[in-house]
């Protein structure tokens, strides 16, 4: 994948919303002091019941961050398309992601996050 792009598995050892908020908050610290652009948050979509809070949290907290001027962007899975504004803004900074997998799959899963 992308040289300037990491993934983050937040569903990772099934954590609680705060410990994967508190994971997300060093992961962005060391993505942005490795040099990335972006990162792309696998959350899932709550199948399990855990990954619906999981993605509802971490989205939330993604929301204040961009409030804050902390992050530049974020794109849902659901609207990581070609044709969804914010997307082609982040696809403008990150052409690579062009190549991206999860790019017009719908997949509420994942969120990424341009730095």
């Amino acid at each position: 994948m992308a040289s300037n792009m990491i993934t983050v598995n937040l569903e990772q050892g099934m954590p609680t919303v705060e410990q994967a908020k508190q994971r997300l908050s060093a992961e962005l610290g060391r993505a942005r002091a490795s040099g990335a652009k972006a990162v792309k948050l696998i959350h899932g979509y709550g199948s399990s019941g855990v990954g619906g809070k999981l993605r509802i949290g971490i989205r939330q907290f993604l929301a204040a961050k961009k409030r804050q001027n902390t992050i530049r962007l974020f794109v849902v899975g659901e609207d990581w398309d070609i044709f969804h504004a914010d997307s082609r803004q982040f696809l403008e900074n990150c052409p690579d992601l062009s190549r991206d997998r999860d790019l017009g799959q719908g997949n509420p899963g994942i969120t990424l996050v341009l730095l």
